[in-house]
């Protein structure tokens, strides 16, 4: 049984990242563990740079938290202009040859004017958006992607999706080079 080290203890984040191992890796069977772990940007990243620097630094405080796991994952959500969407980051367990990564983006959605205003002010998007639609801990729910689609999409699905981009790398092998340790 492989483990998967998840660098988060979000229940959304750990739902997509064992739909989408379970779904592009049919044939083996997981261990996911959520830890929690510092991404070492702000608590609300405001560009891309700085979400995709989340979500590795994400994953190499896990694999310092946790030693000998078969994969670790970073997901880190952020800002990218009037639009939010998350960095997923996946990188395997330590081989002699070096280390195999993947990483994508999801799927960016637009943001209320409303909201942008509040991001700007530093609060976090999970917080504007439980004050939007009077409800407590969306970002641990369907987040702010199931508010505004009307629960057509969820945080999970939509990062399901990105995840299953970012193991092209492990579905692949061949095509891909490893990373030095």
């Amino acid at each position: 049984m492989a483990t998967i080290i998840v660098a988060s203890t979000n229940p959304a984040k750990i739902s997509a990242v064992e739909n989408a191992f379970a779904e592009a890796l049919p044939h083996m069977t997981f261990n996911v563990e959520g830890v929690s772990v510092a991404s070492e940007v702000r608590d609300q990243p405001m560009t891309a740079d700085e979400t995709l620097l989340g979500a590795r630094n994400r994953v190499k405080n896990a694999r310092k938290l946790v030693a000998n796991a078969d994969y670790y994952v970073g997901l880190e959500a952020g800002i990218d202009g009037s639009h939010t969407f998350a960095w997923m980051v996946i990188e395997s367990g330590e081989h002699a040859s070096g280390t195999l990564r993947g990483e994508a983006r999801s799927a960016s959605l637009p943001l209320p004017p409303a909201a942008l205003a509040q991001l700007e002010q530093g609060i976090e998007l999970g917080d504007v958006m439980d004050t939007m639609f009077n409800e407590t801990n969306i970002k641990q729910k369907g987040g702010a992607i199931a508010m505004l689609t009307n629960h057509k999409l969820s945080r999970s699905s939509v990062y399901q999706q990105a995840l299953i981009l970012a193991l092209i790398p492990f579905l692949n092998p061949a095509l891909f080079p490893e990373i030095a340790s």
